[in-house]
């Protein structure tokens, strides 16, 4: 099997990776990719993590072995900090490229040294997350704003579905802090959900900032990682996959739009 025919994986609990596979689709579209959505543990970010990270293996282990990817996306910050590096332990010979917080691009590019980071629930509670600030923000005061339903309101925007515009709002406002006379100037888009809000994001902030969205980023770390494709582009499809086995009409739709033919569970 030539690396075309291995296709890369993308894995989420829900839609919010297309954002990433958008981007990996420029730096390299002679792949063909496979988009897995955990839609039946959906949302991660209330899970306990050891129930958590024990469905992860369990699910990696089916992808790895009915695929073969050469290389998996995690686009997802929870799980990502959750168990990449158990996830690469596990499965050496895939390569996994994870979604974690862009807190040390956002140090590095800060004004005012007052950042936040817009998050699910888990992704603020993880000790990983507090790694990355100790080690990359220390001189910055760092605000984490952890929320529980921006990412269902990703997923019923880009179903076609109404959104609470003014509640999107609320939820974001906690990340704008004034401090001496200092604001924030840059919110780190800690959820791969989050930049299909981005317009709402930018209607209700109180000032404007610098919506740091890792995506570009993330998809040029895999296309490092990968063997050089043969020069001629092998037939194939591109597909996603859905753990609960049921795809309703908005979402097929939306995967259609991307490319993606849908099929049932791993």
């Amino acid at each position: 099997m030539t690396n075309n025919f291995r296709p890369v994986v993308f894995f989420d609990s829900g839609i919010g990776g297309l954002t990433v596979l958008r981007e990996a689709r420029v730096v390299m579209p002679e792949r063909h990719f496979v988009y897995v959505v955990d839609d039946e543990g959906f949302p991660y970010g209330a899970w306990e993590e050891e129930a958590l990270r024990g469905r992860l293996f369990a699910l990696f282990d089916r992808i790895v072995k009915k695929y073969n990817p050469p290389l998996c996306v995690i686009a997802c910050n929870t799980a990502s900090t959750l168990a990449i590096n158990d996830l690469r332990a596990a499965f050496p010979d895939c390569s996994f490229v994870g979604t974690v917080p862009a807190i040390k691009p956002a140090a590095e590019h800060t004004i005012s040294g007052l950042v936040s980071i817009l998050a699910t629930p888990g992704t603020v509670r993880r000790a990983y997350t507090r790694d990355l600030i100790a080690a990359h923000a220390a001189w910055c005061s760092v605000r984490l704003v952890g929320s529980e339903r921006l990412a269902g309101f990703a997923e019923d925007y880009l179903r076609g579905k109404m959104v609470d515009s003014e509640a999107v709002g609320a939820e974001i406002l906690p990340c704008f802090v004034e401090q001496d006379r200092k604001h924030t100037d840059i919110i780190v888009l800690a959820c791969t959900h989050y930049p299909f809000l981005i317009n709402l994001f930018r209607k209700f902030a109180p000032w404007p900032v610098d919506w740091l969205d890792p995506a570009e980023a993330i998809a040029k770390r895999a296309r490092s990682l990968l063997p050089p494709c043969d020069d001629e582009i092998e037939p194939g499809e591109d597909i996603a996959c859905f753990t609960s086995g049921q795809v309703d009409f908005a979402t097929r739709r939306l995967f259609h739009g991307f490319g993606f033919k849908c099929h049932g569970p791993v």
